[in-house]
């Protein structure tokens, strides 16, 4: 029959048809965007303001201690933003993070003070050596998990600042002196620079410089690595790592890319440390930075950008804040750790935290539509509809 149609063709017009996704039940709104309609928005404004704050702090005090303070608290920063990598987004428990600070601070100090290169030229051996490290450290003991990595990490750790002090080239116990600022060509920060009248002496230019390597590189690039793909696995990782998995993530892949992240991120900071002191020694990379560095990822709450900058702030700056109180300044900043520990177990601003005033907006439906819309029902049928029910029940019994 000519009617007919052959399965072969039914088959065929199947197999070539474009398959497409049904379509939604509803449209999406879209999100907000204002300052205080959306937390994004607002934390966007707030990054803005914290912009502006550290542009125009040299211009109201560019004493050499502010200037000192403040560059010490931004280098805090880029170091707890990469142990963030590791222990806020990946869920690896570091205790030796502090080493990777040492291989920025030695390799940038012997560069520029042996080799004699200058500062800038030392930055791209100062990140490959850091990734290095973080492959010959990560590699055997990224397949540990929870007190056992804590442990090995410790004694990696430990390791690192033992062998800077009995290696000739590390200097030994007294470290290297005579660290260079940062030079470009015959001009360099400690000749200062003239803008418009205006004399910027070697501290607020390199205070400048922490700023914009802080700011731009540490904040903004591992906010964006958190919330690309990467990120999510890292996340996935430290969340349920067999879970993770068993969905087809390759979680040692992920962990020893946060790692090699994280160990960039101190080697760059360890780099503007010495640059910034000028002189190195052991005794600069103890446990007891790692430990503290924790504690400020902790405090502020981990896997929060905002928090760990002020988890940062709040542990490099109470101490200075608090010197004219001499020898009781330590003991009051150990009880405003806990006392903030106790009552924000979570962290200062923790990773799931929504604005106060966003908790109190009721969500709105959307619109539905297709077979999730109310039928219109007409009125003069309602009572025909009511006998023929009546009807079939009498006709059940």
């Amino acid at each position: 029959m000519s009617g007919t149609v052959s399965p072969g063709s039914v088959t065929s017009a199947l197999r070539d048809a474009k398959l497409r996704a049904p379509s939604p039940l509803f449209d999406r709104p879209s999100a907000p965007r204002g300052v205080l309609s959306s937390q994004q928005g607002f934390l966007r404004a707030l990054g803005g303001l914290c912009i502006v704050l550290l542009a125009v702090l040299p211009f109201i005090d560019a004493s050499r201690y502010t200037m000192s303070i403040a560059t010490s608290a931004l280098i805090y920063v880029m170091l707890c933003m990469g142990l963030n990598v590791v222990v806020g987004y990946a869920g690896l428990l570091d205790l030796g993070y502090i080493a990777f600070f040492a291989v920025g601070a030695y390799v940038s100090g012997i560069l520029t003070t042996v080799v004699g290169l200058p500062m800038w030229m030392a930055l791209p051996a100062t990140i490959l050596c850091c990734m290095v490290a973080g492959i010959i450290i990560g590699a055997p003991t990224l397949r540990l998990r929870s007190d056992y990595l804590a442990i090995v990490t410790l004694g990696f750790g430990e390791i690192i600042r033992i062998t800077a002090n009995n290696l000739k080239i590390t200097g030994g116990p007294s470290g290297i002196h005579g660290i260079p600022t940062w030079s470009f060509g015959d001009w360099s920060f400690a000749d200062g620079l003239a803008i418009g009248g205006l004399v910027f002496p070697q501290r607020v230019l390199f205070y400048y410089f922490v700023a914009a390597i802080v700011v731009l590189v540490g904040v903004i690039g591992a906010g964006r690595l958190a919330k690309g793909k990467m990120g999510r696995a890292w996340k996935a990782v430290r969340d349920d790592e067999d879970a993770a998995e068993a969905m087809g993530i390759n979680t040692y892949l992920a962990k020893i890319s946060a790692y090699i992240i994280g160990a960039v991120w101190a080697g760059v900071a360890g780099q503007l440390m010495a640059t910034h002191l000028s002189a190195i020694s052991p005794n600069s990379f103890q446990f007891l930075y790692s430990a503290l560095i924790l504690m400020a990822v902790v405090l502020g709450g981990m896997g929060s950008t905002p928090g760990v900058i002020i988890g940062a702030l709040f542990v490099s700056l109470a101490p200075e804040l608090l010197r004219d109180f001499s020898e009781w300044r330590f003991l009051i900043f150990g009880v405003l750790l806990v006392v903030v520990m106790l009552f924000r177990p979570s962290g200062l601003w923790p990773s799931t935290a929504i604005l106060p005033w966003l908790k109190k907006r009721r969500p709105v439906p959307p619109p539905t539509r297709g077979f999730l819309a109310p039928v219109p029902v007409d009125e003069d049928e309602v009572p025909l509809a009511a006998e023929e029910a009546t009807a079939e029940e009498g006709e059940g019994r």
